[in-house]
């Protein structure tokens, strides 16, 4: 009798089943161990049974509160998962596991690439040059389509001047059916119950949950905004959160997608002359560059990796207006948008992510662990794989340099360029002292300030720090900052 393959809820697409017999698990004791997002709670449980409904009878398809009370003394095999608990867990019940699944590259390339380098050396790009030159993709010969491998300088632009949007069509959002309608009854009996505790808004559903859900928002993304997402991804305005934005990161991450039928499909528009190479480019980078690379690195660094980052002594807890997704007291119009925007969907761009979100929290110094977690259930897209070297590493520099070279830390000018958030704003984005001190612009010296002494031997920082000690009002924008409840 052939072993059941047992499907974990992000591996949903056709490359995780070979045609034999499968195995789903609804195991809501997932959804209950810490506050989720009901967005991301209603999107994975009406992924799983509209997956099911797919498979018919090929699918065995149980109920529990976890994997075990079901799964012990079962014959399975299973794709590696991707977390740690879980490849701990189909160990433990003695699976046969199967290579993993859903990335260009596989675990076996990247240890070949990384043998012999240390932590600081694992660059990116260097990663992402070697994986364009052995694939081939957007490479002439040896040399790279346009005779760059990077167009990052090209797509820097801030948005139209007076405009509420980039113009787009509204990115492609799936009708809700059945399903939808039975899982969000099933969730309310579950918070009424205690048995899990939900944060943020729900429905009606924006993202992909059915592999033809998926197909249809790709094409679209290619027709609709593939053009525009280069030159305007680092770009952000309060009246079009979708921006150019593909939000292809959500069914790729449940495993709805293959990255190589994302990519195939944007090089494909561009050998077909209806897409520029620096949005193609773009795209393929952070898909093949960064998505697989943040995948690697999850599992190189280590298990522990999350725990023991802590380079930048970041101590304070995250504030209600982060536990709760409520924006509303917050006087800094980025950051109450970007706040009340993931409450009501659960989704921000990566530059709202990590230039708002993040750079608030590096300043601040909340805990990078507690804040990993809190992103990684607060995001619709959110994986226990795919932020410790987005946020841990990226974001809150806490790693002390392997996946950044510097902090990523900014003031209000930053913002103020590549958005329209400061029009509407009380806060001055020029001003470091008073009242309507912008609290980013303040919040950065007042930061470089705090981490002078651990960040003094990086050479990237030392024009910053350069400009630290000639500021005449250091101590008094220190002071301010230390003492600031409103922001």
């Amino acid at each position: 009798m052939p072993l059941s393959r047992f499907l974990f809820a992000d591996q949903l697409g056709p490359h995780f089943d070979d045609g034999g017999p499968l195995l789903m698990v609804e195991a809501v004791g997932v959804l209950g161990r810490r506050p989720y997002h009901r967005a991301k709670a209603h999107l994975i449980l009406s992924a799983l049974r509209h997956r099911v409904r797919e498979l018919g009878d090929r699918v065995e398809y149980l109920h529990a509160e976890h994997y075990r009370d079901v799964l012990a003394g079962r014959d399975l095999e299973v794709v590696d998962p991707t977390s740690w608990g879980a490849r701990a867990l189909v160990r433990e019940l003695g699976a046969r596991v199967l290579p993993s699944r859903g990335f260009v590259t596989s675990e076996e390339d990247f240890a070949a690439w990384a043998q012999g380098r240390p932590p600081s050396r694992l660059v990116m790009d260097q990663f992402y040059r070697q994986v364009r030159t052995s694939t081939g993709l957007l490479m002439r010969g040896p040399d790279p389509e346009g005779g760059r491998f990077n167009f990052d300088h090209d797509n820097r632009q801030p948005p139209p001047k007076g405009a509420s949007g980039l113009g787009l069509p509204d990115p492609y959002r799936p009708v809700e059916d059945d399903i939808d309608e039975e899982v969000r009854a099933d969730l309310d009996r579950l918070q009424a119950e205690g048995r899990i505790r939900l944060i943020g808004q729900d429905g009606p559903r924006r993202f992909a949950a059915t592999r033809a859900e998926a197909l249809t928002a790709l094409a679209d993304f290619v027709e609709t905004r593939l053009g525009d997402f280069g030159p305007f991804e680092d770009a952000s305005l309060i009246g079009d959160d979708a921006m150019a934005h593909s939000r292809l990161s959500v069914p790729l991450n449940l495993g709805l997608l293959h990255p190589r039928e994302v990519i195939d499909a944007v090089v494909a528009a561009y050998e077909a002359g209806g897409a520029p190479l620096q949005s193609v480019e773009a795209v393929v980078r952070q898909i093949m560059g960064w998505r697989d690379w943040a995948w690697h690195l999850y599992w190189h660094l280590g298990e522990d990796y999350v725990r023991r980052s802590n380079h930048l002594d970041a101590q304070k807890p995250l504030p209600r207006e982060f536990l709760e997704l409520d924006g509303r007291d917050v006087r800094a119009r980025c950051l109450s948008h970007v706040l009340d925007e993931v409450g009501r969907t659960g989704y921000a761009h990566h530059i709202q992510r990590l230039m708002v979100l993040g750079n608030w929290a590096l300043q601040r110094g909340y805990r990078p662990a507690e804040l990993t977690e809190w992103f990684t259930n607060s995001f619709v897209d959110g994986t226990p794989w795919v932020m410790p070297a987005n946020v841990v590493g990226m974001s809150q520099h806490a790693d002390g340099g392997i996946v950044a070279t510097k902090p990523y830390a900014s003031g209000g000018a930053y913002i103020s360029k590549m958005s329209d958030y400061c029009g509407s704003c009380t806060f001055n984005p020029r001003k470091r002292l008073g009242e309507d001190a912008c609290p980013f612009t303040a919040g950065y010296w007042a930061f470089l300030d705090r981490v002078e002494p651990r960040i003094r031997g990086n050479h990237r920082m030392a024009q910053p720090l350069a400009g630290l000690r000639r500021l005449v009002d250091r101590d008094a924008v220190v002071d301010q900052e230390r003492s600031r409840t409103e922001w």
